[in-house]
């Protein structure tokens, strides 16, 4: 029998891309190959799924591309072959400063990629080979963006927004819970426009009504959901609907109306905080996740007081926080850029620095209350859980002593012991 090639998957940037890699290793599985991903040493074949989104991920792309460059030519590696929203955004400027590597592909050429590895390819298979624990997993429920907003790159780089159609969900999250996955992460660019490419409006409570009667999925998350046009009825869903976590993923980059419009984020900061505050009073127990851009071109001192106070006011669950920066192609690059990296990294301080303060006194009144968790992985001394109000990776993590003996991918009650800024510590509850 001939060996197996080995081919090592890297994966770069957001979960969407995550999910590409994993559909495509889900097809090279059924090849003459064998399939590692984010592993170390050498490989026959090396696959980047590069991210291009802003400049500090296209460094980090860039920089990969050459490590693995260099590993060929000191044999370690056969083949690098370079995809991804990076290799989409530059493949010709790539291609002629690092000819080392062998083939470039990009977001909308799968095809191609499986025609130079010589494996049959199908757009229409959702089987994937999960790198993330078993008991949860990604769905992707479109591609691209039909959104202008002034500083992002992503509707160049995936194209216009493209929904999947409810049945092709449904049925790829039955083959997911067939594996063993208990929690789906819906994830697109823009959750709240799923639907309107083939609708003209929001097929997303549709979705939900058909994913939530599926066997074995007890989590349903949402993900990236724009603030503008946000269905109400999602809102009923998630307040009435126990599978669908108390959760929502809701990135408003901004909160001055000056900013906001040079973004042309079309919402305003009345109908920001009119929305945040109907969620809450409709979920009060809602853990609400944002995501905000500091050193915007025109951030004064003024306007960056404003959304401090617009932070320490509304008091997110959970928030993160990017520095601007300028990329070719979208309407904001032609603007002069006002703040300089310095300050837009201070301004990005300050911001997590309160946002610190925020979620220690927030988890502090969970101590003494008990939690439904979802038991992750074992480290070090703790079994690694999360709460509904947490995603993987990006938000507080509950931890108990090893002293109990539990599984991960298993439900358990935990009771609250103490609190950190971004962790809580808990006892099985009997």
């Amino acid at each position: 029998m001939a060996k197996k090639k080995h081919i090592n998957i890297i994966t770069l940037g957001c979960s969407k891309n995550l999910v590409d890699s994993e559909k495509i290793m889900g097809q090279l599985q059924y090849g003459p190959f064998h399939i590692t991903h984010d592993a170390d040493g050498p490989a026959d074949v090396v696959v980047i799924n590069t991210c291009g989104f802003i400049h500090d991920a296209k460094e980090e792309s860039i920089d990969t591309i050459l490590q693995y460059t260099n590993a060929k030519k000191k044999g370690l590696i056969g083949e690098v072959i370079v995809t991804g929203c990076l290799s989409q955004r530059y493949k010709d400027l790539l291609t002629d400063e690092i000819p080392e590597a062998d083939a470039w592909f990009g977001v909308d050429n799968q095809a191609d990629l499986f025609s130079y590895l010589k494996q049959k390819y199908s757009d229409n298979i959702n089987d994937r080979f999960l790198t993330t624990p078993s008991h949860y997993a990604y769905l992707k429920i479109a591609e691209g963006c039909d959104r202008t907003c002034s500083f992002c790159a992503i509707p160049m780089i995936r194209g216009k927004f493209k929904s999947r159609e409810v049945t092709e969900l449904v049925e790829e999250a039955k083959q997911l819970a067939s594996k063993g996955v208990k929690e789906l992460l819906l994830i697109a660019q823009d959750l709240t426009y799923y639907g309107y490419d083939l609708k003209k409006r929001s097929l997303l409570p549709g979705l939900l009504n058909a994913l939530t009667p599926l066997e074995g999925i007890e989590w349903i998350r949402l993900h990236y959901a724009y603030p503008n046009n946000f269905s109400a009825e999602v809102i009923e869903l998630m307040a009435r609907e126990p599978k669908i976590c108390r959760y929502l993923d809701i990135p408003l980059q901004h909160i001055n109306d000056g900013i906001l419009k040079s973004m042309r984020r079309n919402t305003s900061k009345h109908a920001i905080i009119t929305l945040l505050n109907e969620i809450r009073e409709k979920i009060p127990d809602v853990a609400l996740r944002t995501t905000l851009l500091v050193g915007y071109p025109g951030e004064t001192h003024k306007e960056f007081q404003e959304l401090l106070r617009f932070v320490e006011e509304t008091r997110f669950e959970r928030l993160g926080v990017f520095t601007y920066s300028a990329e070719e192609g979208t309407r904001a690059y032609s603007l002069k850029d006002t703040v300089s990296q310095k300050e837009k990294q201070r301004r990005a301080e300050a911001v997590m620095e309160l946002q610190q303060g925020i979620s220690m006194e927030l988890n502090k009144e969970k101590v003494g209350k008990t939690y439904r968790v979802l038991i992750d992985r074992e480290e070090n001394e703790h079994f690694i859980a999360r709460t509904e109000y947490d995603s993987p990776e990006v938000d507080n993590e509950v931890l108990i002593s090893k002293s109990s003996q539990l599984k991960p991918g298993k439900f358990y009650t935990v009771k609250i012991t103490s609190a950190s800024e971004f962790e809580l510590y808990g006892d099985l509850y009997r």
